[in-house]
């Protein structure tokens, strides 16, 4: 697997080269979203670590000039960790998001889990209910006959609730499921893709109901 690695501070990038070296993946350095871009054009890359604050082109220019011609998961590593930081990441497409100073352990687990979703999307169903249909085998959300633009996650979260219809879901229940790893931080980032998810299903949005004390649910009327 190869590992792009973007961050201006060499430190970081030798600390997380090494570990992912460890695991036996290639990686790959830039110090900024233009040297990342440059990388993207020769090399073909499994998955990125994005550093935010950058000079010359920032993380989230990056990400988002990035998906314009490619698909590839990204673990974003910021200092700035505050609720509306994570949100907008989450927002545009951001598969994951660890605030510094990180564990280098806790971001190889959240590396492994990516690539072994991306690996293993063999779902080949189509789930319909009201107004929504969800291709799994392509990944795409429909409401009301029309294409949703949804986050990975998002839709990873969405079609676990699917799988588990009428059925209380607790927050680490879908961390471990969805996340694919014992998650060491604040479980509030399952809230805040939640809201994410409930605006993006428009007026199917109450569908996922919050229950109190435990965690979410989705409520379907068919058997």
């Amino acid at each position: 697997m190869n590992v792009l690695i973007i961050d201006d501070e060499e430190l970081i990038r030798n600390v997380v080269k090494e570990y992912c070296l460890n695991e036996g993946y290639t990686v790959y350095e830039a110090s900024d979203g233009i040297e990342g871009l440059d990388v993207l054009e020769k090399e073909n890359i499994d998955i990125i670590v994005l550093d935010i604050m950058m000079p010359k082109m920032d993380g989230y220019t990056f990400f988002q000039k990035m998906k314009e011609k490619y698909n590839i998961p990204t673990i974003v590593l910021s200092a700035r960790g505050e609720e509306y930081d994570k949100l907008f990441g989450f927002s545009i497409g951001i598969d994951d998001y660890l605030t510094k100073p990180f564990s280098p352990k806790e971001l190889i687990a959240r590396i492994k889990a990516i690539l072994k979703r991306s690996n293993n999307n063999n779902l080949e169903e189509i789930y319909t209910y009201k107004g929504i249909k969800v291709d799994f085998k392509g990944r795409v959300l429909y409401i009301d006959d029309k294409i949703v633009d949804i986050t990975p996650k998002e839709f990873d979260i969405l079609a676990y609730f699917i799988k588990n219809p009428n059925t209380a879901i607790t927050r680490d229940q879908i961390l471990n499921k969805v996340w694919g790893y014992d998650y060491f931080g604040d479980e509030r980032t399952i809230d805040t893709h939640i809201k994410i998810l409930r605006n993006s299903m428009g007026k199917y949005r109450d569908l996922i109901v919050t229950v109190r004390s435990i965690g979410y649910k989705f409520i379907c009327d068919e058997k």
